[in-house]
């Protein structure tokens, strides 16, 4: 059983192996041409075979329909600045040839209940294998650093509570997802500011420490 599921998550590590690249080159033609880059990083995986199962009973997924029923076992986030950056992102990705967008989810214009804001994109992405191609769904995130920084919070205590949060609980996380709502829409009006003063560090003495952590932060994927 444990080499059927390596086979079977096998074009999945692939997938993920080559969008992260793809993203990352994105980020990479933007600073190369002096531009503002709009995306801070990329993190991707490759979801475990216990969540799988475990979602699979929760949604009433057969183990034979997961493919085209489990969008998310691949799975890729962009992290951002700044809220507008998010949406650039989505214009490069719904412009790109090599992917096709066939659900997008707003959770920032639409937030869920608990505050969750994120702005999801699921896409068909063909990988080639040895017998053929083969396209898979996948799962990009893309998110500020304050809403990361929020969902990855909730996601623990989540697999804590299993979901059911203490009311105290709840009511503070979703003051916490407007204090950070609130911090992306501060950055925002300062984003010229903001962008000018990066320049300057880039081109200045600190330039070469911001280099090392972005390798140290491509690195610790």
């Amino acid at each position: 059983m444990e080499r059927e599921w390596d086979l079977f998550l096998a074009p999945y590590e692939q997938a993920v192996s080559e969008l992260k690249v793809k993203l990352r080159g994105i980020r990479k033609q933007f600073r190369e041409t002096s531009q503002h880059v709009p995306i801070e990083f990329v993190t991707g995986r490759v979801k475990p075979v216990d969540s799988i199962l475990a979602k699979s009973t929760l949604r009433n997924i057969p183990i034979e329909r997961l493919e085209t029923e489990m969008s998310d076992i691949a799975g890729l986030r962009i992290m951002c600045q700044f809220v507008d950056d998010i949406y650039h992102v989505v214009q490069l990705l719904r412009n790109r040839k090599d992917m096709k967008i066939v659900i997008e989810r707003d959770y920032i214009e639409n937030k869920k209940a608990s505050g969750y804001r994120s702005y999801h994109l699921v896409v068909e992405y063909p990988v080639q294998l040895v017998d053929g191609e083969k396209v898979l769904l996948a799962e990009i995130q893309i998110r500020t650093l304050a809403m990361n920084f929020w969902a990855t919070i909730e996601h623990s205590l989540n697999y804590k509570y299993q979901g059911d949060f203490p009311a105290e609980i709840g009511e503070r996380l979703k003051r916490a997802a407007e204090a950070a709502h609130q911090l992306d829409e501060e950055m925002s009006n300062i984003r010229v500011e903001i962008q000018e003063a990066q320049r300057l560090f880039s081109h200045g003495k600190g330039a070469n420490d911001h280099f090392h952590y972005q390798k140290e932060l491509e690195w610790g994927e």
